[in-house]
Order: structure tokens, then sequence, then C-alpha cells
């Protein structure tokens, strides 16, 4: 599928279903709302709705499956209704979840884990969908999340070696490359210095990995290391899309055509 996606730039709309998200906590929990928010995203040019009902937000609580899909099933059921063709992804960790979704419509998997759970693993090997693995650092059921402002200098070699790993993880799974984008995970397990770090490289990452830019999804959209980046570590998320919409143009230059975003323009 991402063949046909990617050949022009691809806006992946992100839909936060959560009442603790960092950047639109609980404007979007009630179906109504996620459906105009949907359209709103569609027409102003998203081809991708990524849906997501468990917080990964710095300090997040874990929630269960039963939650996540109490959360998902009334927004991703009126979707399916009123917008049948417009595709959607499901933001989610949890097996049980992924595999209620694809059975309800869903096109793609986005896992921030990278589907690093043999559960997850395993769905992706069965099924036909498409797939957006993300390089991440966990700490229990949880996420590893560092003092962002850590003054420690730092490369990106660490986190392109995640990536690499990522890779040979699926393709031993016998998942082909096709169906899977590659997400830096920018802001999971890093510092700003980090995320700077694997910013500058982003230039070459594509040969690093022997892999190409087109297929490979650009997150940063709202986070703080656009605000840290700018010298105003202070800004609102709301206030970071400008800096967003130019990080994807600067990616733009690079080759890149994937960006998932809550907001475009």
């Amino acid at each position: 599928m991402w063949a046909e996606l990617t050949s022009t730039p691809l806006y992946i709309g992100i839909l936060n279903l959560t009442p603790d998200s960092f950047s639109d906590g609980g404007r979007f929990t009630n179906p109504a709302a996620a459906l105009a928010q949907a359209r709103q995203l569609a027409s102003t040019g998203a081809r991708l709705l990524d849906l997501g009902a468990e917080s990964t937000r710095p300090g997040a609580v874990a929630i269960t499956p039963d939650q996540e899909w109490a959360r998902l099933e009334p927004v991703l059921t009126l979707l399916r209704q009123v917008l049948p063709d417009l595709p959607l992804s499901l933001d989610t960790r949890h097996a049980e979840v992924a595999r209620r979704g694809l059975a309800a419509g869903i096109s793609v998997i986005n896992d921030v884990t990278g589907f690093s759970e043999p559960a997850m693993l395993d769905l992706a090997r069965e099924s036909a969908c498409g797939l957006i693995a993300m390089r991440s650092r966990r700490q229990g059921d949880g996420f590893h999340m560092p003092p962002y402002d850590n003054p420690a200098p730092q490369s990106a070699a660490r986190a392109v070696a995640e990536l690499g790993a990522l890779q040979d993880q699926l393709r031993k799974a016998g998942i082909a490359d096709r169906r899977v984008l590659l997400d830096p995970g920018f802001g999971f397990g890093t510092t700003f210095l980090e995320d700077r770090a694997i910013w500058d490289a982003l230039s070459g990452l594509p040969e690093t990995l022997a892999w190409p830019a087109k297929r490979i999804c650009i997150g940063v959209s709202r986070k703080r290391f656009l605000a840290f980046r700018a010298g105003q570590p202070g800004l609102s998320p709301v206030e970071r899309d400008p800096l967003t919409a130019a990080a994807h143009a600067e990616a733009g230059a690079w080759g890149y055509r994937v960006f998932r975003t809550h907001s475009i323009g």
C-alpha cells in the first residue's frame, strides 16, 4: 500500500482519542468531535488518519487493552460509516486491540514499540496490512523518558543502530520491506541533543540504513524538540505548528515524503 500512498507527500493526520494527550488531550474523545476533526484533517490534505487511544506522553499511565478499545470502538465505527474511503491507521502496542481494529477496517498498524512484543510481531506477520514501526526505549511497562534538557553531548549512532535492529527483526519474521514504514522515534528515550543529532543525520539516513526516504515516517509534530531547537522551549504544543510545517519542508528537501502530523498547512 505504501507504494501508492507515498508517490506524493503523505500527511498522516493524528487523531488523539485520549483524555491526556500532550497536544490536545480530551478534545476528541467524543465521537462527534472526533469525526469533525477527521473531516478537518482530510479537508486540509491528510490521506490517512492515525487513531490513538493510549497516551504515550512522558509520564502517561498505561491502560488495559479493554480500556483502549472502549475509547476506540465508537469513533472507529462512526468513521467507517461516514468516511468509508478514508484509510485509517491504528496507533497501538496491544495485539488484542490491533486484531479488533483490523477486523473493523483498519488499514495500518502503527506500533510505537516497533513490534517488539511477540504477539504484535505474530499479528504483523499474519496480516496483510501496512505497518509503521517506531524506534523507542522501554522502561518497565512504559517508556524510558530521560530529562529532555540533559546537557551531555549525544550522537545519532545509538538510535540509528536501534532502527537497524528493528529492520532486522521484521525481516527475520518474514515481513516484506514494502509493507513497512520506519519511524526514528523522536522524543522516545532521547534527550534534545540526541534528537537534534538524529535530525541532523536524516539527510544521510536512507543510505545508512539502505532504506528509501519515502518509507521513513517523520513524526515531530508539535514535539518539544521543535521548541527547543527554536530556542523557545516554553512554546505550547499548538504554537509549535509553524515549526512543524518548517521541519516538514526541511525533511522534504532531503527526500522524505511521509509526515505524521496534528495539523496540515
